[in-house]
């Protein structure tokens, strides 16, 4: 797992390999395109049911691609942080971000990624993936219980809620710091509850914070060669197609959001099943 420190580029041994040798041009093609497919179905998943769509990145990218724990959480965050700055774009675009909410969350959260990502880091990568899977249970939960709340009335920023704003962003930057996630399933309800701010103004506020702490982590992670750039820049640019996809097909779709919500969170049960059973044997 540590040779993945050595090669930050295209020299990340897979982690099902027997020996760090590097892989050969068929199969880093093959890895390009798996991670371009990958970043397509977790961007498209994210338009479609929110926060809590892009956790299923960093597994896809460890037991899919084989990318070694700790280089799966650099790439992801890479990848998690470019595909939120797309999606900003065109919600700023809109007007549905509050970015005087966006920006003061962020500036904790950056704070607390960095402190996150140097724990994360630290810590075995096995280990680390076991904890991840833990906190796959607790987001698919979260999502089964997430509730559409009716929109609320005026945005509220100002010193009785600037505390508990900063607040939330810390400890959700804790917590993608050392996960590798964009934290958007505990963005969204923290703006909420801190300001009043109605869902879908929260949905696009959040990805200033996804953003700033993707970029963080992304780059606490680069610093050390546990980024697989390739297979980032792949995973990319299909989040980019899927992205767009999904944000077509949302509002088509938005009555049956319940159900795709749903089918998701048995995916990440799922998932997060295989991966403690991985853990644990």
């Amino acid at each position: 797992m540590q040779q993945a420190t050595a090669g930050c580029l295209a020299r990340i041994p897979r982690q099902h390999s027997a020996s760090p040798v590097r892989p050969t041009r068929a199969e880093r093609m093959i890895d390009m395109l798996l991670a371009a497919s990958g970043g397509l179905a977790v961007a498209f998943s994210l338009a479609l049911v929110g926060g809590g769509g892009s956790i299923l990145a960093t597994p896809f990218l460890a037991y899919v691609i084989g990318l070694p724990p700790h280089a799966a959480i650099g790439t992801s965050a890479v990848g998690v942080g470019a595909n939120a700055a797309i999606g900003l774009f065109g919600k700023a675009r809109d007007g549905a971000v509050s970015w005087s909410c966006g920006l003061t969350f962020a500036a904790a959260g950056v704070t607390g990624a960095v402190a996150g990502a140097a724990a994360g880091k630290a810590t075995d990568g096995e280990m680390l993936l076991g904890f991840f899977a833990l906190l796959m249970l607790v987001v698919a939960t979260l999502m089964l219980r997430r509730k559409e709340r009716p929109p609320g009335g005026e945005i509220r920023l100002g010193r009785h809620n600037v505390l508990q704003l900063l607040g939330y962003g810390l400890g959700t930057g804790l917590l993608a710091g050392f996960f590798g996630i964009g934290g958007g399933f505990l963005i969204v309800p923290g703006l909420m509850a801190a300001t009043a701010m109605p869902i879908f103004n929260a949905m696009a506020t959040s990805l200033v914070g996804v953003t700033a702490l993707g970029a963080t982590t992304a780059t606490s992670y680069a610093f050390s060669g546990l980024v697989d750039w390739g297979v980032a820049a792949a995973f990319i640019a299909g989040g980019f197609i899927g992205s767009a996809l999904g944000q077509r097909l949302a509002k088509r779709l938005a009555v049956r959001k319940g159900a795709l919500t749903r089918i998701f969170a048995a995916l990440i049960y799922a998932v997060a099943a295989y991966m403690l059973w991985r853990w644990a044997s």
